[in-house]
């Protein structure tokens, strides 16, 4: 993202570039565009189906009012990707609305519309969102955004035990229509600027008798050669008054490979040990919910230029072979353009 940091640097009416920046704000944005083709798919009709399409862009607006006060207002544009709607058109939202207050240097309290702690860490980690989504968010297990008071900070002062919990409304960026709220709790250690190990734990009150919990593990590592990470997650949620609770579970790892200055190869396996419920309301790459998938993701990495990055990359599901219902694997190449500014 653009931005000017030279805090002694005076411009021609004698304001440094931070004093612009306090009193101006900053602009920025980040573009997710694909090439796809279907290869092979788990829904027939689809197959061999190919074209261009945003997955996402972002027009960002930051603002801080002094030192330890700051606020940010970003809008989401993007369609549904089911490739089922002829007439679906790229739609905007706000992404973010919040404004956030630093007090004792190292912790802050966020109010608005603002990233949840479930897989803010580990976005970060992993990063190529770009390419495709965390473990969780993907196989929708929680949001991105919640609307409600956060706090985050850190417990030391040389930075190695954090923290980020949040109360919320659990809708995302969506109106709350329920009395039930959402707590997140994320907690995390790093030794040293290489390693970092986090736990979390979220819990949300549904109406009726369809409560969830949400339980993760993550331990990632950062190199001069690369990095990677791996993750488990266990989410319950209850059916109903009558009804078995239902049991979800997903062990994933990643690895990123610097081969050279403007190149890297990445890879990723996320198995889930149950059916995915929400399959078929995935975006861009649906899931049978009838057999347990397991998703692997491989790519390169090419920055021609900063912050431009071409990635040419293959998205695969396999399925476990179930008596009386097999189901197709599905099978999608990509050429995928990101920039930011």
């Amino acid at each position: 993202m653009f931005c000017v940091y030279a805090e002694e640097k005076q411009n021609s009416q004698g304001m440094t570039y931070q004093e612009i920046l306090t009193k101006f704000g900053k602009i920025s944005g980040l573009v997710m565009a694909d090439y796809y083709y279907v290869v092979q798919d788990h829904k027939n009709d689809i197959e061999d189906e190919n074209g261009f399409w945003f997955r996402r862009i972002y027009l960002t607006f930051d603002k801080p009012l002094n030192e330890d006060v700051k606020t940010r207002f970003r809008l989401e544009f993007n369609s549904k990707g089911d490739f089922k709607d002829e007439k679906d058109k790229i739609v905007g939202f706000v992404k973010d609305a919040w404004i956030s207050y630093r007090f004792y240097q190292r912790h802050k309290v966020i109010f608005g519309l603002s990233s949840t702690p479930t897989w803010d860490l580990i976005e970060h980690h992993w990063g190529y969102r770009s390419v495709e989504k965390t473990p969780l968010d993907l196989f929708k297990f929680g949001g991105s955004r919640d609307f409600g008071v956060a706090l985050k900070g850190y417990f030391d002062e040389q930075q190695h035990f954090g923290y980020h919990v949040m109360v919320g409304n659990g809708s995302g960026p969506k109106n709350e229509t329920n009395k039930g709220k959402k707590v997140h709790g994320a907690f995390w250690y790093s030794p040293n600027k290489s390693y970092v190990f986090q736990i979390l734990a979220d819990y949300e009150d549904r109406t009726g008798q369809t409560d969830r919990y949400t339980l993760q593990a993550f331990a990632g590592g950062k190199w001069d050669f690369g990095r990677a990470g791996i993750l488990f997650a266990h989410q319950n949620r209850e059916q109903g008054a009558g009804m078995s609770d239902l049991n979800l579970e997903i062990l994933s790892g990643y690895v990123v490979i610097n081969l050279a200055d403007k190149w890297r190869v990445f890879g990723r396996v996320d198995r889930m040990f149950d059916r995915s419920p929400d399959g078929d309301d995935i975006p861009y790459i649906p899931i049978a919910t009838t057999a347990k998938p397991t998703f692997i993701l491989g790519g390169l990495d090419y920055e021609p230029f900063k912050n431009v990055h071409i990635m040419p990359n293959v998205e695969a599901v396999i399925y476990d072979s179930e008596v009386g219902d097999n189901v197709d694997n599905d099978l999608i190449a990509r050429a995928t353009v990101f920039y930011k500014f």
